[in-house]
């Protein structure tokens, strides 16, 4: 059965985005939530989010200055419970 997964990036973001990559692999609805800051991009962060677009991962964010889908803190709070499994980082 396939699960809900949700990933929440915050302080660790290589590892979260990593994670979000692996969790794509037992082909499990991932989506991934960065709180808060601008996502700073390096090599290895911008290889994952290449991957996770690929895979066609929802990537969502509560700050307007990253360049993802915005949604507010409030917004992200009521999707949560619908996830089977929440990971945050």
């Amino acid at each position: 059965m396939t699960k809900k997964i949700a990933v929440i990036v915050r302080d660790r973001k290589h590892e979260a985005l990593r994670m979000a990559v692996g969790a794509t692999l037992s082909n499990d609805k991932v989506d991934v939530f960065i709180m808060n800051a601008k996502l700073e991009t390096d090599d290895e962060i911008s290889v994952n989010l290449e991957m996770l677009r690929d895979l066609k991962v929802n990537i969502f964010s509560n700050n307007p200055q990253n360049e993802f889908e915005h949604k507010t803190t409030e917004e992200i709070a009521r999707l949560l419970p619908e996830y089977d499994v929440v990971i945050p980082y």
